[in-house]
């Protein structure tokens, strides 16, 4: 029965990546995605794939992997240690996108699905994922776009879902060394498995299919603002958090690599350019203040949401 399920959320997973794919590579409309497939020794493999130097993504990918193995790695089971010792399957697709132009946000997102196996025991799993918004020159229609589409996602599965996981993102993706979130916040959740495997699945997908009704709208709106060198030199400081939080706080970039996966597809999330400056601060009343000002702490972006 684990692995009839494991196939099930495998081939929505395959399919998610190619349909975000296509999508993206569709706006980007001058570069495509190029595919790296991959196996690694201990079990699994998967399918990276790579946009770089695009018309609006300076880098991003779309990554589809299944790993498995005889034991489950340390940060898998920090939170959960009855599960040490148990065989693993771990089934995901995780994606990051860096757009050149400074006015458009950085985003992330990823779902999973995780079955721990021992002899003569049910199997235990879950699922887990969400998404993410790192905006530079951030506008509040957006970010209340972006959430009121989180909202709606979760919205079939209960009231209390999205401000669960909304208060369980802005949480996750703090930068505690900085004591500011990375970004705007979205949706995160992990180690769900209450309602059914059913319901779960669902839930999964309703917030993977969510992301590019959330993202590409603004795309669309900011990919043509004009920005220059303070724009840029701006948007490669603040990529540096990015950097800052996958190398320190994040726990798929540490289950990647405790777990054996492919090192360049896990440190693809980086960003191709980034930069970092000695205790700077944004001049008072600058574009770069309002960012720190308004939208770096956690906020409850649809309160005044009539819609």
């Amino acid at each position: 029965m684990a692995h009839a399920k494991l196939d099930d959320v495998k081939t929505y997973l395959l399919d998610l990546q190619d349909r975000l794919c296509e999508a993206l590579a569709a706006e980007d409309g001058r570069a495509s995605f190029h595919e790296d497939a991959w196996t690694r020794e201990a079990g699994g493999g998967g399918r990276s794939r790579v946009i770089e130097h695009g018309a609006v993504f300076e880098k991003g990918g779309v990554n589809f992997s299944h790993v498995h193995g005889a034991t489950l790695p340390p940060s898998a089971t920090a939170a959960r240690p009855e599960l040490a010792g148990r065989g693993f399957h771990a089934v995901g697709v995780s994606w990051v996108l860096h757009p050149e132009n400074p006015h458009v946000p950085t985003s992330h997102g990823n779902v999973r699905f995780l079955i721990a196996e021992k002899a003569g025991e049910e199997p235990v799993w879950w699922f887990g994922g969400g998404y993410d918004l790192t905006p530079f020159y951030p506008v509040r229609e957006d970010v209340r776009h972006w959430h009121r589409v989180a909202r709606d996602a979760c919205a079939p599965f209960g009231d209390d879902v999205y401000p669960r996981y909304k208060a369980w993102c802005d949480d996750y993706f703090y930068l505690k060394h900085r004591d500011e979130t990375r970004g705007v916040g979205g949706l995160f959740f992990d180690d769900l498995n209450e309602g059914g495997f059913a319901r779960c699945f669902a839930f999964q997908q309703a917030v993977g299919d969510s992301f590019l009704d959330a993202y590409l709208p603004i795309v669309r709106r900011r990919r043509a603002t004009a920005w220059g060198e303070r724009e840029r030199d701006f948007q490669l400081y603040r990529r540096g958090r990015y950097v800052e939080f996958n190398l320190v706080w994040d726990r798929g970039t540490l289950f990647g690599l405790q777990s054996g996966g492919r090192t360049e597809s896990i440190l693809m999330s980086m960003p191709p350019l980034a930069r970092w400056e000695y205790d700077w601060q944004p001049a008072p009343g600058s574009p770069e203040a309002e960012l720190y000002e308004g939208y770096l702490a956690p906020r409850d972006w649809l309160g005044e949401d009539t819609e």
